[in-house]
């Protein structure tokens, strides 16, 4: 893609309205535009990077075997009314009335929905388990929307929902739901940290908050201090075994968010216990049949008898993360992005556009990149040198290949990793090697 051709409203000053850095950052960066309080436009930049995030969020449902599907944004009163929360969810809910004065809402979560889904089309044992999910934008009226997309009205969330013919199976769902959040988060460049949550409007007796470690985080949370040290990324996760040891095993080390930490009981020694504030990302219910009782979800057993279904859910803001991702990795140049959830893996920058020789250089790196997978955002704008690396440095792509008429004199160009700062010269055969290796 070539930046000359390409919608990249990128900002030079801060925006006055952005109090965190994600705010700031995205908006500078082209990424979003605020339409009203609380809902943004997802600008070209912004929706690679939001595609990305829902690419890999996918691809590690899909490894447990849960089922995609889409689900309706706008459901019926009637549904929530029957199973009790339409009046007691609070003013979060979007209601309105539709032409034919029937009670409609716009849907903060899906429990009503799927579960209806399923008390239509399942009957038998042989039914269950299963977890079905989709990813859809939702709507929750805050009272106080700010920093971005961090706290919007409107965002982009993956939900699941698993059914199963009692507690331990429903279980055994619950636990693969938990390595596989800490398996997408790691594929994103994040530490995040399982904590014990109170389970809120969603109802049930586990829940466990995902939670990554930010200085401008929303709360204060507690965990011990191994969980930093903690790499998660040699474990080998099969589904089709038994996770109880490893949930047992990863659940001992202590992490609570502050609505459960309770310093009088807290058996990690101070020296040890890690204060800091963190960002949800993603939360994870198992409610048993809260939902299926009062909705009549049942299924039949091999003797006849009709039994409830023990359901959980488990929900991932996907629009969310992508400010999680910049609050946890940025500095004071701009945003960035680890290599797999890059709006483009590397930006190439023609450092004397009208050139014959660079202009010829580029177009060839440009084609080989692309031909490989790895297609570059190419600054073909005829702008100063500063001012392209200070947009690149902004919008944060993991790599740049900087290509000037001194270097292919000497048979070079230069490699800029983003995260680390390091240029090297080299060759133009060893810096395709390099990213495209």
């Amino acid at each position: 893609m070539r930046l000359s051709r390409y919608f990249l409203p990128t900002l030079k000053e801060n925006p006055s309205e952005a109090q965190i850095v994600s705010h700031r950052l995205m908006l500078r960066a082209g990424m979003i535009k605020q339409q009203a309080a609380g809902i943004y436009s997802w600008l070209p930049l912004g929706h690679r990077v939001l595609k990305n995030i829902e690419q890999i969020v996918r691809e590690e449902q899909d490894r447990t075997g849960a089922i995609e599907v889409l689900m309706p944004t706008v459901q019926a009163a009637d549904l929530w009314r029957e199973s009790g929360r339409y009046d007691g969810y609070g003013q979060e809910m979007l209601r309105f009335t539709d032409r034919h004065e029937r009670d409609m809402l716009y849907g903060p979560t899906n429990e009503e929905v799927i579960t209806d889904i399923f008390r239509n089309s399942a009957k038998s044992y042989r039914d269950v388990p299963l977890n079905l999910y989709h990813i859809q934008w939702k709507f929750r009226d805050e009272v106080r929307p700010r920093f971005g997309i961090m706290r919007g009205r409107e965002f982009l969330m993956k939900d699941a929902y698993s059914f199963d013919i009692d507690a331990e199976s429903a279980k055994r769902s619950y636990n693969k739901m938990f390595m596989a959040y800490l398996r997408t988060f790691e594929r994103m460049g994040l530490k995040a940290i399982p904590m014990k949550a109170d389970t809120g409007p969603i109802g049930g007796d586990l829940s466990h908050e995902f939670i990554i470690l930010a200085d401008t985080g929303e709360s204060e949370v507690f965990c011990d201090k191994r969980w930093l040290e903690m790499d998660l990324k040699g474990r080998n996760v099969s589904y089709d075994e038994d996770l109880e040891p490893m949930f047992q095993e990863l659940t001992s080390i202590y992490a609570a968010t502050d609505e459960m930490h309770d310093p009088a009981t807290c058996p990690v020694p101070a020296d040890q216990l890690e204060t800091r504030r963190g960002i949800e990302v993603g939360h994870i219910f198992y409610f048993g049949d809260n939902y299926s009782k009062p909705l009549g979800a049942t299924v039949a057993l091999p003797g006849g008898e009709q039994v409830a279904v023990h359901g959980g859910s488990y929900g991932i803001g996907v629009s969310r993360l992508v400010g999680g991702i910049i609050e946890a990795s940025h500095d004071d140049a701009g945003i960035i992005w680890p290599e797999s959830v890059a709006p483009f893996p590397v930006g190439l920058i023609n450092l004397r556009t009208g050139d014959a020789a660079c202009d010829a250089a580029c177009a060839d790196l440009e084609a080989k990149l692309t031909a490989a997978g790895k297609e570059p955002l190419y600054d073909d704008r005829d702008e100063r040198a500063g001012g392209k690396f200070a947009d690149m440095d902004l919008i944060g792509l993991p790599w740049q290949l900087i290509v000037g008429p001194r270097g292919l004199k000497n048979g070079v160009v230069e490699l800029k990793n983003r995260a680390s700062g390091e240029r090297e010269e080299l060759s133009v055969e060893s810096a395709l090697a390099k990213l495209v290796g």
